[in-house]
């Protein structure tokens, strides 16, 4: 069967899509897990070592305090309490912090770093799988053992007002509760304030055990404006005065009833310096946390100051704190100073619980758990403790009792923290069956889209794929078989859960028989290459002595970033690849176009643009003639330009080279220099809105005169009402000013505005989609194709000009400017063929997937894209329209490489040769990518550095896939033409 190469990258990518979503799903490793009984029945608790002596202390512990509050500040980190804004906008928390009876804390929150992982680490005290990152989305019900549940198992009342992720983890588990929705960040005031309305009546109420406060202001500011904006400061101010509300409330309650309560004040995780998080930086993980409460008094002169500890932490001190059982699945340790005023022997007794809750989680999880430290540890520990209760209950002296006592509470101290290291160190269980089978799937597709190469980017741009001969069809079944025996054998003898053998058997069948089939396609073209001698052949597009120095430059550079991935701060700082690479490119374009507009006598007038290269190619019939310019096949050599389109031909490398120096200027991203001010800060600030303004404003008309000159002139009319918009959208918002206002007054959401662009983006795509199906239906009607596409073009531009912030808008002038001098001054004039140019759009797409802001990590999603004209939170078209936002450079530079080839090409294989390069450029680096990560799955900064770019990677080939389907697309469409 003969497929046409598009086609055949299209069906290849599709594939290694599924692969890479089966070894993501392995990837990501299951938590550690107890398997002592059901999820929340409460187990009898362990009784009190007593080495002989008959002690009567074996039922639970009554619980510390009367009511518990929990304030939760949505991106609360550490500096905005124990900093300079803390004292500046928190007079009153600093002041408990200080002075008041409190105990402070910071406490790390590990990656991933947003909301709903978060939250169940701080109720469970398990560490939750970095999958959560998209579970945040749609958060299901938590069956996992946790605070919330053992008390409202006990018959504790608990109300909640905030962030509707706790309704959806525990959707029957409130008497009351009112949820907001978090994901729609422009909303910094009401959000906060459908919370804050109910506090005077609850207040009052006593009818309450538990009431959980979830802010969510303080996180919308940080995504929308950043952490150092003035809205940060007025917004810890609201929250300042909120939590001396609560405080003073209790504080009178407890007067009546002379029972102390506790008031929790905490953050899910902290604020990176661009306002997103997610990551795994300083201001990300540390998050402030306080805990109030009249029972921890304050002697004169006793300094306290913030411990870090871990938030995984919070569970089993709430646990204890209410007189409730320690979720099974917690690796936390009790916080030592809120029982610190306890007697000895109920403090050891606390520790004593939560020490036998580790040690069984340990044995549940760890096979050689003896041989740990941490076991060791509470053995001694316990023997200890045992000592100490025989000399309680035998009278001895006080001061031998308090020596003793202390000697004890170290070393259980020390045995909790080593035992929760161990178990949280228990969090890199992989499902190693599924990683190996979407791992070999992708290697498959890899292997044979490298030896379909000389088949692929022949002149007919056609495969042989031998579906059907008796051969194949042997070799299909034998090796079907053979892995549908080795899968019974590894489901059935695997003693952990796999996710792979879970699925359903005609799943399961389509996988293993796509993978047979691949590795059969794999066999077939190795032994048509081996015997047929491909490999030792020239190769096809270049049959001189000798590669050109531009493809061992695109070669080399692709093959080079792809084995740069095994490192760590090469991944962390992976723009500067893509920047070392585009610049590298302007350098070779220079000195080419220069050697060709000034050849010398040493034969490089022979490398001339038309006449001796094209004919060279055309000596072979197999070969590919890439023809982007007929008007100039008659001339020999770049001589033949003259006056200023000479002049711009030499310029245009350098000029490009300028924009991107100019970009990297502007977005400082990666790791080690994104903490360092750059031109967009400088720009976002309040202070130069009238600068922001003005270049925004230039930068929509450049963009328009830029974008429109392919489009219909209805398409024209579109983009620069939709432009228009677009400037006042942003007005409206607050980000930039109107010509006629010289303050920021009015702010809105720009719901209105923001729709008004939306109704001329989706003309533009329905233009273009209907210029496309005519030239279908009428195959004498070539000339609609072009011009639909570039109206689809247009309409992608106009909608990206919506979604970037402001000070990104010369990003999107500086690709439609780079696209437009690398067409008319190097890609014709210089005739590059098909491969060659989608090498470039690629190479130019990564780029400025960085020259946006973005990073390899996840704090620098833009999230607030995704409510771009939206008044509520609706998930698909936020999903989307974030993650065009993240892409855009990449979408783009494919884009316009899908419409320079259908305009300006006249082989009707340059569109099949290009989507087979797409296809294997993309594919490289992600196989190898999940190849090193396999590898290095054991690295320290594999969750923090390697995982989000694999999720990357993972969005990134789902974005290939569409990409080679609009090739296939417009093949088909072209070649109806």
């Amino acid at each position: 069967m003969r497929l046409g190469s598009g086609t055949f990258a299209a069906g290849c990518v599709v594939i290694e899509v599924l692969g890479v979503a089966l070894f993501l799903r392995g990837f990501f490793p299951a938590p550690v897990r107890s398997f002592s009984g059901p999820e929340h029945h409460a187990e009898t608790p362990a009784p009190e070592p007593s080495a002989g002596a008959t002690s009567n202390w074996t039922n639970r512990p009554p619980p510390l305090f009367s009511k518990v509050v929990i304030m939760l500040i949505d991106g609360l980190r550490d500096d905005f309490v124990f900093g300079s804004k803390g004292v500046k906008f928190m007079p009153y928390t600093t002041y408990l912090v200080e002075k008041g009876a409190s105990h402070s804390f910071v406490a790390e929150a590990k990656p991933p770093t947003v909301t709903m992982p978060r939250i169940k680490a701080l109720m469970t005290g398990s560490l939750p799988g970095f999958i959560d990152v998209v579970r945040n989305l749609n958060s299901p019900a938590l069956l996992e053992d946790n605070v919330i549940t053992q008390a409202w198992a006990s018959g504790r009342r608990i109300i909640f007002y905030g962030d509707e992720t706790w309704v959806k983890l525990f959707p029957r588990h409130f008497v009351e509760y009112d949820g907001t929705t978090s994901f729609f960040v422009s909303d910094y005031t009401e959000v906060d304030d459908n919370v804050t309305r109910h506090l005077g009546a609850v207040l009052k109420r006593g009818d309450w055990d538990v009431l959980i406060l979830h802010y969510l202001g303080l996180d919308h500011v940080g995504h929308v404006s950043g952490p150092h904006s003035p809205l940060i400061g007025r917004k810890l101010g609201e929250m300042d005065s909120i939590l001396m509300r609560i405080h003073t409330s209790l504080l009178s309650q407890e007067r009546e009833t002379s029972s102390p309560s506790l008031l929790v004040l905490c953050g899910d995780h902290g604020m990176a310096e661009r306002g997103g998080h997610g990551a795994s930086s300083v201001e990300e993980v540390n998050t402030a946390l306080v805990l109030v409460s009249s029972a921890f008094e304050r002697k004169p002169g006793d300094v306290r100051r913030p411990q870090h500890v871990q938030q995984t932490d919070v569970a089993a001190t709430l646990a204890i704190g209410l007189g409730l059982p320690i979720p099974k699945h917690s690796v936390g340790c009790l916080l030592l100073p809120v029982v610190a005023d306890r007697a000895m022997r109920e403090q050891l007794r606390l520790l004593h619980l939560n020490a036998v809750q580790l040690r069984r989680l340990l044995q549940e999880n760890v096979p050689s758990y003896e041989r740990e430290p941490g076991f060791e540890q509470f053995q001694k520990s316990e023997r200890l403790h045992a000592n100490w209760v025989r000399l309680y209950l035998g009278d001895s002296p006080s001061d031998v009792l308090l020596s003793l006592g202390s000697k004890v509470r170290r070393q259980y101290s020390d045995a909790l923290r080593t035992l929760s290291l161990a178990l949280s160190a228990q969090g890199a269980h992989y499902d190693v069956y599924s990683m190996l089978v979407g791992a070999v799937v992708v290697l498959e597709v890899l292997a044979l889209l490298l030896l379909s190469v000389p088949q692929a980017l022949g002149a007919t741009a056609e495969l042989d794929v031998p579906l059907s001969s008796p051969v194949f069809c042997l070799l299909f079944y034998l090796t079907l078989l053979l892995l549908g025996a080795v899968h019974v054998i590894v489901c059935t003898s695997a003693e952990s859960s796999c996710y792979f053998c879970s699925l359903a058997w005609p799943a399961v069948a389509t996988v293993l028989a796509l993978a047979s089939a691949l590795l059969c396609a794999v066999a077939s073209a190795l032994t048509r290459t081996l015997v047929g001698g491909e490999l030792l052949r020239r190769n096809p597009v270049h049959p001189g002595p000798r590669w050109p120095e531009l493809d061992l430059l695109l070669l080399l550079g692709t093959l080079g970033h792809a084995a740069s991935l095994g490192s760590s701060s090469f991944v962390e700082e992976e723009h500067q690849t893509w920047y070392f690479l585009v610049n590298t490119l302007c350098l070779a374009l220079g000195h080419d176009i220069c050697r060709r507009c000034f050849p010398g006598d040493d034969g490089d007038r022979a490398e001339g643009l038309a006449g001796a290269a094209p004919t060279r190619r055309s000596q072979s019939p197999r070969h590919d003639v890439l023809d982007l310019d007929q008007r100039r096949k008659g001339c020999s050599s770049l001589d033949a330009l003259r006056g200023p389109e000479k002049w711009m031909v030499l310029a245009s490398p350098w000029l490009v080279l300028s924009c991107c120096r100019l970009l990297r200027s502007l977005n400082h991203t990666g790791v080690q220099w994104a903490h360092r001010p750059d031109l967009g800060h400088w720009l976002a600030s309040s202070h130069h809105k009238a600068e922001l303004s003005v270049l925004a404003a230039l930068c929509l008309l450049a963009i328009f005169t830029l974008a429109h000159r392919r489009c219909s002139p209805v398409s024209r009319v579109a983009m620069a009402l939709g432009l228009l918009g677009v400037y006042c959208y942003r007005a409206a918002t607050g980000h930039l000013l109107l010509p006629w206002q010289r303050e920021s007054k009015g702010i809105s959401k720009g719901i209105i505005e923001a729709r008004f662009v939306y109704v001329f983006v989706l003309g533009l795509l329905f233009t273009g989609t209907k210029d496309l199906l005519k030239s279908r239906v009428i195959a004498a009607d070539h000339t609609h194709q072009p011009t639909g596409l570039w109206d689809l073009h247009g309409g992608l531009v106009l909608l990206a000009a919506l979604l970037v912030r402001p000070h990104n808008l010369p990003v999107l002038l500086c690709s439609l400017l780079v696209q437009a001098v690398m067409t008319r001054f190097v890609w014709r004039p210089l005739r590059h063929n098909a491969a060659e140019v989608t090498a470039m759009h690629y190479w130019f797409g990564q780029a400025f997937f960085y020259f946006q802001g973005n990073s390899n990590n996840i704090a620098t999603v833009d999230i607030s894209a995704g409510f771009v004209g939206l008044n509520t939170y609706v998930e698909v078209p936020a999903v989307f329209l974030t993650a065009f936002s993240t892409y855009a450079g990449p979408v783009l530079w494919a884009s316009h490489l899908v419409n320079f080839l259908s305009s300006d090409t006249r082989s009707g294989s340059a569109l099949r040769h290009a989507c087979f390069c797409y296809a294997l450029l993309c594919s490289l680096p992600a196989s190898a990518y999940i190849l090193l990560v396999t590898s290095l799955r054991y690295h320290l900064f594999i969750w923090s550095v390697f995982s989000p770019k694999l999720l990357y990677e993972g969005v990134h080939l789902l974005l290939t896939a569409a990409v080679c389907l609009s090739f296939v697309a417009s093949d088909r469409s072209h070649a109806k033409s």
